[in-house]
Formats: structure tokens, sequence, C-alpha cells
């Protein structure tokens, strides 16, 4: 999306100094298709935190980290999307937005032990997509890993991601010209790729820390894997998946099982939601989508569906504060890769049955919750509006 706001900047008339801040705070949106608000609403972490006493009582639970959509803060109430699901002593991460470490500590899935411990208990990493907004925290986690895994008796973290897609993604839109290629040698790199560059990236602290005090690298800690999809699609520029009747198997450990499909946020691709089953249950997370059938059928009589969700209503100011020429792209841009409130419980979660859907990578991130609640029609079952910090347990 970011090609389309850097031609709204460039053919504007020129503006009063308000208007233009006005107008790059509406154009804030922005990077490539996934690219969206990640703006702040009110938190009640006291709130969460007696939230998260209560649902410790059950062996598995699923905890909200980061609810804000897109990499563009405004406002720091909302930290950027990624979520935990605990399973007696071990946690499984879902994306690292923005500020998701920092969510992690102060979530309190870690000993109380205050010698740098946040990672002890974690066990896997899943990320949805390599957009930025989801997996901003990662080279973060990955750097300063060793130094937050105190009295960790655990097997090294098994991190699972998209591997390389293998061709750029199409123009957007077609008739634009095509942009320089960043890193041309490699420019659509996976997991396992991108996080050979962070070591590289890095070398000058692990080095250093090697030499200083006998630094364990990250690389021991981590085992990174680009989940394989050999025979199941062969990614193209327009980035729309295909049908898959059943999941795909990504990792079983113990008595948590972890399964994925592949949902639609062309033309980003590829785009990976995650199940984890539980002796006690099941929770999903959609990752960035429109609506989408591999989605469902993942979903079918969930326990939790973990959704994101767009406001068309704020598609509309956002598109109405561009220039004409490209407000229509833009619209149907934005409403083609994501899932809005009117469709997120009526076509998604109930025709999957889920049992209470959550909305988390909320955009706007400021929106009120009443507005978020207008989700429930044509939905059954519990409708819970996502806040960073917030405990919810399973079975």
């Amino acid at each position: 999306m970011c090609h389309l706001l850097d031609h709204a900047l460039s053919h504007s008339a020129p503006a009063p100094r308000t208007d233009r801040r006005r107008f790059l705070q509406a154009l804030g949106a922005t990077t490539a298709t996934g690219g969206l608000l990640a703006l702040g609403s009110g938190t009640a972490a006291a709130r969460s935190r007696a939230t998260g006493r209560t649902a410790s009582r059950h062996r598995t639970r699923l905890v909200l980290l980061g609810t804000a959509g897109g990499p563009a803060w405004t406002d720091g109430a909302r930290c950027g999307v990624s979520s935990a699901i605990v399973y007696e002593d071990r946690v499984y991460i879902v994306d690292l937005g923005q500020g998701a470490l920092h969510r992690l500590v102060q979530s309190g899935l870690g000993p109380d032990d205050h010698l740098g411990s946040s990672l002890t208990r974690v066990r896997g990493v899943f990320l949805t997509h390599l957009h930025s907004d989801h997996v901003a925290d990662w080279p973060s986690v990955y750097a300063t890993g060793p130094s937050n895994i105190v009295g960790r008796t655990l097997p090294p973290i098994e991190v699972f991601g998209p591997g390389d897609r293998g061709t750029l993604p199409s123009v957007f839109p077609p008739d634009r010209q095509a942009p320089p290629v960043v890193n041309p040698d490699r420019p659509t790199p996976g997991i396992s790729a991108m996080t050979g560059y962070l070591s590289q990236a890095f070398a000058a602290d692990f080095n250093g820390r090697a030499r200083e005090s006998n630094f364990t690298m990250p690389d021991d800690l981590f085992t990174v894997h680009d989940i394989d999809l050999d025979g199941v699609w062969d990614i193209d520029p327009a980035g729309r998946p295909p049908r898959l009747d059943e999941p795909l198997s990504v990792w079983e450990d113990g008595d948590v099982r972890v399964t994925a499909t592949l949902v639609d946020h062309r033309p980003m691709a590829p785009t990976f939601a995650y199940r984890f089953d539980t002796p006690d249950g099941s929770v999903v997370f959609s990752g960035d989508t429109c609506v989408s059938d591999n989605l469902i059928r993942l979903a079918r009589d969930a326990d939790y569906l973990v959704h994101e969700v767009i406001d068309p209503r704020f598609v509309d100011e956002l598109v109405a504060a561009v220039p004409e020429a490209i407000r229509e792209p833009l619209r149907e841009h934005l409403l083609t890769s994501h899932t809005t409130i009117e469709q997120v419980g009526r076509d998604v979660a109930e025709p999957a049955g889920a049992r209470n859907l959550v909305l988390n990578h909320l955009v706007p991130a400021t929106n009120p919750a009443r507005r978020w609640k207008a989700a429930q029609k044509g939905y059954s079952g519990r409708l819970i509006v996502g806040e960073d910090l917030l405990h919810l347990g399973v079975g």
C-alpha cells in the first residue's frame, strides 16, 4: 500500500501545516498490502492481571500479548499483534509484532525471578507471514534471547514460518511501473534466510559477547524452520492460495498439536493460519486474511477463533484523504485482503462453529469497543474484543 501513499503525498496540492499533519495522520496506515494502522486504545492492565489470575487455573490458556494491527504507531496503548498459547508450563507464541517481547515480560508467563527469564518457558514461535507488523520483534527476540533464559531446561525454541516465496508479488495497481527490487539476489527470503541475515547484522554484538562472557549464540537457542509447501502450492505473483481440504501438519510437542492452513492475504504469500489442539481444547489464529474457506475448515468447532478485523468506516475515512485517482484501487486493496467487522462473525466464525470469537489485529485500534461489538451480528457464539494482556482459560 505504501506506493499509493507515496503517490498521494507527491501529487497532493500544498496544504497548510495543520491540514498536512492531519493528512499524514490519516495516511499512517502503511506498508505493502498488510500495512495498516497500529493505533492505541486504552488497555486495562489491572483487569488483565485479574483475568490472568482467574485463567491461570486452566491448564491451557490463551493470552493476547498485543492486539493492534499494522506497523505505524501513533499511540502506545496497544502493542503490535502477538499472542500466546500456554499449556502447563510451556509457552507457544504466534507472531511477534512491535512490543511483543515487552508484553511477554508483562504477561507473567515467565518465572517471577527478575533475572532475565522471559523466554525460559517458551517452547515454540509461529509466524503467520513476513509483513513487518507480524515479525518486527523477531530480531529483538533472536538477538537478546540467550540473555533471557535464566533457569531454562527445555530444548531449543522451535521457530516456524513462511519459506522463500520464490517470485515477487504483483505490482499494485497493475498499470504502475514496477519499483526497484530490494536485495535482488534474494528478494523474497523466508524466515530461515531472514534469520541468517540477522546473524550477520548482529555479528559485532555476538562476537563481542562470546569473547567477553562465553555468550551462548542465538543459533544454539533457536531452531528455525521454513514450512514446506512442496507439492502444495507453487506460489504465483497474484498470491491467491489454493483450496486445502486437509490441514498442514506443522509440529507435535507432546500433548500439543499444531496444524496450519493457507489463508488469503493477497498478494502477500504464503500466509498461514495456525490451530493448536491440547487435551483441553483448541485455539485457532487467523493471521491476516480476507474471508477464507481454508480457515473456516481449520477452525471447525474450535473453542477460540482469534481473528483479524478491519473497520470499513476507517477505510472510507482513509480513502477520502487521498487523491481521487487512487481512492477506489486503495479501497479495493484493503477490503480484499482483510476481513471486515460485518464479515468476521457472520461469514467466518459462525460457519466454522467456533464457540468464542476473539477480535485481534484491530484496525484501527482506536475504535471504541462498541464499534467492534457489531461483529456479533450473524454470530451465535461469544464475542470478545481483544485487549493487550488478556488471559482466557481453555477447557
